[in-house]
């Protein structure tokens, strides 16, 4: 009866079929790895040439590739062990009805894989055969990563959309001219978050028109103890200098400081001429 059951909700799991597709995986991920392997070389190569040529800033966006590779090969070698460890689990999932903690994360990480890996065929195989055992909520959870899926985090990090870090790519760079005894002659990066906001609100301070805007803006520079570090400005003049320690902001910078003098300068004529 429950066989008949399984039959018509279409949760019938057959071990022998799920072990011919895990093997299937297993042989694709090893070929996927290969050919990752590849263009993670001509990668590396590009940027030791970029390197030697002096062209650092470059070699720096050549390593981005070079992280992505990466991150992909990791994800195949992953996949391979997932796929071991459910056909050493046949008997498991063969007799188990819902799906048991034991592999619960190989399951769910082959899952989201499939909605990332477009080049995987074999994973929407497992995804159709899990969505059959265990329904389509259990698929949908791994996919939208919702609370408790059991997906990997590892797996998540390394088949996000989002680019490489530049800490990660400037530790693949160090190590890279570090073998190749290079010394490295990067560009100066962009400020962080909190110091570049800073830079922001002292050239909007320093291009206002109206004093009494200039004394509240001021105000809340002042008040922002955690950004500058507890430092006080005494007027408006020191707030807008702030900004034109940047190098990036210095021709922006020195328009607003000619403004911002001539406005005070005919303020102070005025006042004078009043008196």
């Amino acid at each position: 009866m429950e066989g008949c059951l399984d039959s018509v909700m279409g949760r019938k799991f057959k071990a022998s079929k799920f072990k011919i597709l895990a093997k299937l995986a297993i042989s694709r991920a090893a070929v996927l790895k290969k050919q990752r392997h590849v263009r993670f070389l001509n990668a590396k190569s590009d940027t030791l040439q970029l390197l030697n040529l002096g062209q650092h800033d470059k070699a720096l966006l050549r390593v981005e590739h070079m992280v992505k590779e990466q991150n992909m090969m990791d994800v195949f070698v992953m996949i391979e062990e997932y796929c071991y460890l459910l056909i050493d689990r046949l008997v498991m999932l063969k007799n188990e009805r819902e799906c048991h903690d034991e592999v619960k994360e190989a399951m769910s990480s082959l899952i989201f894989a499939s909605s990332r890996c477009g080049e995987f065929p074999e994973l929407q195989g497992f995804r159709r055969i899990f969505a059959s055992k265990y329904g389509k909520e259990f698929v949908t959870r791994a996919v939208e990563l919702r609370n408790n899926c059991g997906v990997n985090a590892k797996i998540i990090q390394k088949l996000s959309t989002q680019r490489p870090s530049l800490e990660s790519k400037m530790k693949v760079l160090k190590d890279i001219a570090s073998e190749n005894g290079i010394i490295l002659d990067l560009v100066e990066h962009a400020p962080l978050p909190a110091q570049e906001k800073q830079k922001q609100e002292c050239y909007k301070l320093a291009l206002m028109e109206d004093d009494d805007d200039k004394e509240v803006w001021a105000e809340k520079l002042n008040g922002d103890d955690k950004v500058k570090g507890k430092r006080k400005y005494r007027n408006v003049e020191d707030a807008a200098l702030e900004a034109f320690e940047s190098a990036a902001y210095a021709a922006a910078a020195a328009r607003a400081a000619v403004q911002l003098s001539t406005s005070l300068s005919l303020d102070t004529r005025d006042r004078e001429d009043r008196s």
